[in-house]
């Protein structure tokens, strides 16, 4: 008995961290590539279900896939809607994990452990280590699972552990019921939906699992792989936990459609299989084993969510309305409560470079908002003159600090990790736009102290001053919503632009100051004043350097 439960534990956990290293591995391997193709889903649904199932099964983890998403959608890159076309999508990609368990390449198992281990420590060159993870994952995946099988083989001949075994039948809604329950339970506590459906594997190849309890089991690990996500989204943006609930929807309603023609279900996926796949019955016996039934459970598992995805991307708009209705919009007290905490970044996800990188993105988004939100209350603050409306910015200038601090730290713990080349200067520009922008907003301090000297000695600037604040006010705000729009959308193209307007402001610095210079001498205006709208000059000046810095940031010049 000692023998069976190492066995079929130490599977379950060779299992288990093959699935890690291998979902780590591809989502290294591909990189940045899959986080662009995800921000270019168009608005047709079925487009966005198209390339969420692609991503997802290419990286092997829906999690990764899901916070990219979030970020995209808080980053204005991505609708909601689009995004749960994409969730929908993402549960199909992630059914590729048991088709391939379902093929009989255990005995490449041990083979592709040798060649990954060499890969992943002889070879040096970091693309190949990332390499050698996928395949030392995949070994694992295939050993640890027939490590499992070997370990429940002989329980078929333990009397007691086959009457337990016997009480899954699936032959009514109470049986069927109990399958769902136990398969949810078991899903919420490995927290892996691919070990159950390796586990329920495992059993029914030995015979101890019919093919009709099998998919009953497979029916409730997709309603426990939604509690990840829902734990996930505790603390988090309105977004992330509206993500979260459609999923758990999603699966939850489908789950209940599939129970309510489970018969008529399992008749399409054994006709499906053996009609179009010219394999035997799932039951069929050799050598006291069943090797068909693991086609047929993948099968299954792929087939529920592929019908589950059609039928909610038909009424997708309803999917999305039950979503905010269980996850309505919160009042918050105030833009200033909002943004003092962190929001997207999760240090979760540092060893996972592809999902910190997005989630740094998203939260660098939103401190430039923060700089943009505390120059425009500055800049109207000179309109009506009142020390207590202008007195925001120090509260702003904190939260900006501690966004700065805070995503830097990030940034670091992530560099430290295993990353590519890209992934490192990616990280390294991040850094350099979240360094500018705290500098940008000293530059904003800089005017409000200034405005508020003003205002404390009843100063006031001459029309001519004046003038020449509002216009190039106007012109450093302009450049502030540039790289605001360019940060989201990580465009590439807006040196152009950016170059355009650093010239302008250079410019206008230096003409305001002669234009200030001659007021002064016709007499036009006063010293003091004059003297402080040069500071001011000097200030926007800055601002726009450090706009120019980020600017070069977002093309990867720097």
């Amino acid at each position: 008995m000692k023998m069976i439960i190492f066995q079929s534990l130490g599977g379950l956990g060779l299992f288990l961290f093959g699935m890690k290293i291998m979902s780590e591995g591809l989502q290294k391997v591909a990189g940045n590539k899959m986080r662009k193709v995800l921000s270019i889903v168009s608005n047709n649904r079925f487009v966005g279900c198209g390339v969420g199932a692609l991503v997802t099964s290419v990286i092997q983890s829906s999690s990764a896939t899901t916070v990219m998403l979030v970020g995209f959608v808080d980053a204005g890159l991505m609708s909601f809607v689009q995004a749960t076309g994409v969730v929908l999508g993402a549960n199909i990609g992630t059914t590729v994990t048991a088709q391939l368990i379902a093929f009989k390449i255990t005995a490449y198992a041990l083979p592709a452990i040798a060649v990954g281990v060499i890969m992943k420590f002889f070879l040096g060159r970091r693309k190949w280590i990332y390499v050698g993870d996928v395949l030392l994952g995949f070994g694992l995946i295939f050993f640890g699972l027939a490590t499992m099988k070997e370990g429940f083989a002989p329980l078929k001949d333990h009397p007691s552990f086959v009457a337990v075994f016997t009480q899954f039948n699936a032959d009514d809604m109470v049986s069927i019921s109990l399958c769902i329950l136990v398969g949810t339970v078991m899903t919420m506590i490995l927290q892996s939906s691919s070990a159950t459906i390796g586990i329920t594997m495992a059993l029914a190849s030995q015979g101890l699992l019919t093919f009709e309890a099998s998919v009953a089991l497979i029916l409730g690990d997709n309603i426990g792989t939604t509690i990840t996500a829902q734990l996930a989204s505790i603390g988090a943006s309105i977004n992330a936990r509206r993500t979260a609930r459609a999923h758990a929807i999603f699966n939850v309603l489908g789950v209940v459609l599939i129970a309510a023609i489970f018969p008529f279900f399992l008749k399409g996926v054994i006709g499906f299989t053996t009609g179009m796949m010219d394999i035997g019955p799932p039951d069929l016996l050799v050598n006291g084993q069943k090797p068909n039934i693991g086609r047929y459970i993948a099968n299954a598992h792929t087939g529920f969510n592929f019908v589950n995805a059609i039928f909610f991307l038909i009424f997708l708009k309803y999917l999305v309305k039950l979503t905010c209705w269980l996850v309505p919009e919160k009042k918050h007290a105030g833009t200033i409560e909002e943004l003092r905490h962190i929001k997207f970044i999760d240090n979760r996800y540092v060893d996972t470079p592809v999902v910190a990188i997005t989630q740094a993105r998203a939260e660098i988004v939103r401190m430039a908002e923060a700089v943009q939100l505390m120059y425009n209350d500055v800049i109207h603050s000179s309109q009506h003159r009142k020390l207590e409306d202008l007195s925001k910015w120090r509260k702003r200038e904190d939260i900006i600090d501690s966004l700065q601090k805070e995503i830097t730290l990030f940034l670091t713990n992530v560099m430290q990790k295993e990353v590519s080349p890209e992934e490192s200067r990616e990280i390294a520009s991040l850094m350099r736009m979240a360094n500018n922008l705290e500098r940008a907003g000293d530059g904003v301090e800089n005017i409000a102290e200034l405005m508020e000297e003003m205002i404390e000695q009843d100063l006031h600037l001459s029309e001519g001053g004046n003038h020449d604040y509002e216009l190039i006010a106007k012109r450093v705000g302009d450049f502030l919503n540039l790289i605001v729009s360019a940060i989201s959308k990580e465009d590439k193209e807006i040196m152009l632009h950016a170059q355009q307007l650093e010239d302008e402001i250079d410019r206008m610095r230096e003409e305001m100051r002669s234009n200030y210079i001659m007021r002064l001498q016709s007499g036009l205006c006063t010293v003091d004043p004059g003297l402080i709208l040069v500071d001011m000059l000097t200030s926007f000046e800055k601002i726009g350097d450090f706009c120019y810095n980020i600017a070069q940031a977002v093309a990867g010049l720097k």
